[in-house]
C-alpha cells in the first residue's frame, strides 16, 4: 500500500496518469467492500478495465449511505458535508490524514506557491457553525502556519475584517480572502473598494442565504464592488484534492486528478470536451476511501484540459446510486 502512496504526487502527463488509475483501481476494488460490490453488481469484470474510461465511478450518495473505505486502517477522523438539520450528510472517513495536508498543500503551491508567504483571511460563516468540515481544517492549517499574524477566520464582524484588509492593502501583502458565496457577496457590498494585493477565492454555496447565481454571475457581482478578477476553488467533503480557477470560472486539477464528463442519461458514456455532461472525478489522493467518484455536479472540460462548471442534476438519484441499498 506505501508504494500506491509513494505514486499520488507526482507531475502526470495525460498519458502517464492512466498506469497509477488503474493500479488504484485495481487495489481498492479489492480492499474496498463498498466498491467492490458496487463494481460486482455492475457486472464489471475488474480484469477488462484497462483504460479511464472503463473504471466503474461510484455515485457521490455511496458517502451519505455507507462507510467508504479501502484497507483495514481505522480512521483517524470523519470530514461532514454542510447540510441542515435532519438532513442526510456525507462522511469522508480519513485513515491518514499526512495524504491530505500533502493533497491541499501541494495542490495550492501547484497554482500559488509557498502558502507561508500569504496572509489567510477566512470569511466561512456557516462552515465554522458545523464540525468537521474538510476546507475549515485546511484553512485553519494554513491559518495557524503562515507567517502573517493577521490571518484568522472571521465570522460576521465585517468592520475588522475590512479594517485588516485595508492594512494588509497598505503593506502590500500578499493575501488570500477565501469565503462561501453568500458571506462574500455580503462583505463586498459593504468594503466596496478595490483591491490590489489580495486575492478573493470563493468556494461556492448560498446555503439558502441568497439567490443561486451562475458563477458568471457571482464573480461579476463581486468584481463589480472589489475591481478584482475573482479567483475559486473547488473541492468536496468526499475528495482529498481541490481544482482552483484563477481567471473566468475555468478550473484547472493538479496532476494527480483528473475530469471526467459523462452523458448526463448514460453514466457509462463520456464526453469530448466541450460537450456538457455529468463530472466524474478521478482523485489519485483518495487511495484510501474511493478515488473515482461520480458527482450530481454538471459541467464540460476544454481543450486546454481545463473544466466548467454549469450547475447541477436536478434530480439527485443518478441511475445506480441505489444498487446495494436495493440489496
Amino acid at each position: 500500500m506505501r508504494n500506491l502512496h509513494g505514486k499520488i504526487f507526482q507531475n502526470y502527463a495525460d498519458i502517464e496518469f492512466q498506469n497509477p488509475a488503474i493500479e488504484i483501481f485495481q487495489y481498492q476494488y479489492v480492499r474496498n467492500p463498498v466498491y467492490h460490490r458496487y463494481v460486482d453488481l455492475l457486472n464489471i469484470n475488474p480484469e477488462k478495465v484497462k483504460t479511464l474510461e472503463t473504471i466503474p465511478f461510484l455515485p457521490i450518495s455511496f458517502f451519505k449511505s455507507h462507510t467508504v473505505i479501502t484497507g483495514n486502517e481505522k480512521p483517524e477522523l470523519y470530514f461532514q458535508s454542510s447540510g441542515t438539520t435532519g438532513q442526510i450528510r456525507s462522511k469522508h472517513y480519513v485513515t491518514d490524514i499526512d495524504i491530505y495536508i500533502q493533497s491541499f498543500k501541494k495542490s495550492f503551491a501547484w497554482f500559488y506557491g509557498n502558502f507561508e508567504d500569504y496572509c489567510f483571511l477566512a470569511l466561512l460563516p456557516s462552515y465554522l457553525e458545523q464540525q468537521h468540515s474538510s476546507l475549515v481544517y485546511m484553512m485553519d492549517y494554513f491559518i495557524s502556519r503562515s507567517s502573517c499574524r493577521e490571518s484568522a477566520f472571521f465570522l460576521n464582524d465585517f468592520e475588522k475584517l475590512a479594517t485588516i484588509i485595508d492594512v494588509l492593502e497598505a503593506k502590500g501583502q500578499k493575501t488570500i480572502l477565501f469565503g462561501v458565496s453568500y458571506a462574500l457577496m455580503d462583505f463586498a457590498e459593504f468594503y466596496n473598494k478595490p483591491l490590489k494585493s489580495t486575492i478573493v477565492m470563493e468556494t461556492g454555496g448560498m446555503k439558502g442565504r441568497r439567490e443561486e447565481l451562475t458563477k458568471r454571475e457571482l464573480h461579476h457581482y463581486l468584481e463589480k464592488f472589489l475591481k478584482t478578477p475573482i479567483h475559486s476553488e473547488y473541492g468536496m467533503t468526499e475528495l482529498l484534492s481541490q481544482a482552483y480557477s484563477q481567471n473566468e470560472g475555468k478550473f484547472f486539477t493538479p496532476p494527480w486528478m483528473k475530469i471526467l464528463i459523462r452523458d448526463r442519461y448514460d453514466p457509462f458514456t463520456f464526453l469530448p470536451a466541450g460537450k456538457t455532461g455529468g463530472i466524474n472525478i478521478i482523485d489519485l489522493a483518495n487511495v484510501n476511501s474511493c478515488s473515482f467518484i461520480e458527482t450530481q455536479d454538471l459541467g464540460k472540460t476544454n481543450p486546454d484540459n481545463s473544466f466548467e462548471l454549469h450547475g447541477r442534476f436536478d434530480v439527485a438519484d443518478i441511475r445506480g446510486c441505489n444498487l446495494l441499498l436495493e440489496q
